[in-house]
């Protein structure tokens, strides 16, 4: 009986781990349709080989696929920060007797900025953030 009870368990664990799986090999085909806004909508074939955007090039393939595997390290350090940031900026607000603004300007710098790497950043079009800025500062 515990060994059919240890092969349930088994079979139940290699499922999860292969829906994981499976939800990490869809989840980027739908962000590179998301990332798909500057294709010209009057054009039914956007397959235009000159076209730097092109989605459906091997360098677009690459540099998405590269993203994705920058995105996994860089993104846990983002997390592992902004949480740290939250978790230092309530212990300032609350050794501050509530300031804010303290808090704040902890906060602010630590959970904003970029999580995910984009193509854009690799290419250079947009500046990647980790440490978060205003609005107004960012570049486009």
């Amino acid at each position: 009986m515990s060994t059919n009870r240890f092969l349930w368990v088994q079979v139940r664990r290699r499922l999860l781990v292969g829906a994981a799986f499976c939800a990490l090999l869809v989840l980027p085909g739908e962000s590179v349709q998301a990332h798909g806004d500057d294709i010209s909508e009057t054009s039914p074939s956007y397959s235009n080989p000159s076209s730097p955007s092109n989605l459906s090039s091997p360098e677009a393939a690459g540099r998405q696929a590269a993203c994705w595997a920058l995105t996994l390290p860089y993104g846990a350090a983002k997390m592992v920060y902004a949480i740290g940031g939250g978790i230092v900026g309530g212990f300032a607000w609350a050794v501050t007797g509530g300031n804010t603004a303290v808090a704040k300007s902890i906060w602010v710098p630590s959970m904003t900025g970029d999580y995910i790497v984009q193509p854009q950043h690799l290419t250079g079009e947009k500046h990647l953030y980790f440490v978060g800025v205003s609005s107004e500062s960012r570049q486009p």
